[in-house]
């Protein structure tokens, strides 16, 4: 990683969660007259300058959407060399994360994924899990509604034991059977390409979450860009539902 400066004392407070949809490295490779396969190896180096601005940022936490569950759909050739990436990242860039005190984890169904590749993650997380400088998440094989879902079925399956008392549940309750149970919500969300939709992410979490939809596409995002998201953040004037000052 490139050397990271640290911003000075009187700077505004950082959002302390940013969670990124990471789209257009398709787009980016077609305009080039590229394989699909480039754009996205051009967004991994995204991802990394990415990790570096949080860090420069002082962002606590830094969550990426890296497949969703309905790229399955995608062509097999391009979920192949999608995987292929993936097994790379994590064999070269786990030890570049924890030298730089990241702590790395992923969220979404591992059912789906190869053997392998689940154990690169176990690993991965294993390796970094004392790391507080930046957590960063990788959501793969996500999707927001299962996400949902599969936390109704857990607190249904302890009601019907007896475990839990169906007047007890509320949103403390149901928030703690989500991936995301030991994160914060996001305060910024950014989805690049110029796309206007969330896409089956983190529904439940985005719920007051501020919203910039940047016009570059992934492959060309970098650390620049990230501090221009935190600056007009820092514009923004957050009220929960409340009324303003």
């Amino acid at each position: 990683m490139k050397a990271i400066s640290v911003k000075p004392a009187d700077a505004p407070p950082p959002p302390r969660h940013v969670a990124i949809i990471m789209d257009g490295n398709g787009r980016w490779a077609q305009a080039r007259g590229l394989p699909r396969t480039a754009g996205h190896q051009r967004g991994a180096e995204a991802v990394r300058r990415s990790v570096e601005g949080a860090i420069e940022e002082g962002i606590e936490y830094l969550t990426l959407y890296g497949f969703s569950s309905e790229n399955w759909k995608r062509p097999a050739d391009e979920i192949k060399d999608l995987m292929g990436l993936l097994r790379l990242y994590l064999k070269n860039e786990v030890r570049k994360l924890n030298q730089e005190g990241v702590k790395f984890r992923v969220i979404g169904d591992r059912s789906k994924l190869a053997d392998d590749i689940v154990a690169l993650i176990d690993d991965a997380e294993a390796a970094t899990d004392g790391n507080r400088r930046l957590v960063l998440t990788i959501a793969l094989s996500y999707g927001s509604r299962a996400e949902i879902v599969r936390a109704a079925r857990e607190l249904a399956a302890k009601a019907r034991a007896g475990t839990v008392d169906p007047e007890d549940i509320d949103e403390a309750a149901f928030n703690g059977h989500l991936y995301t149970a030991d994160t914060p919500d996001p305060d910024l969300l950014i989805r690049t390409s110029g796309e206007q939709r969330i896409s089956n992410f983190l529904l439940w979490q985005l719920a007051y979450s501020e919203f910039m939809f940047v016009d570059k596409l992934w492959p060309d995002f970098g650390r620049d860009d990230l501090a221009e998201a935190v600056k007009e953040y820092h514009c923004r004037e957050r009220r929960y539902g409340a009324t303003g000052g």
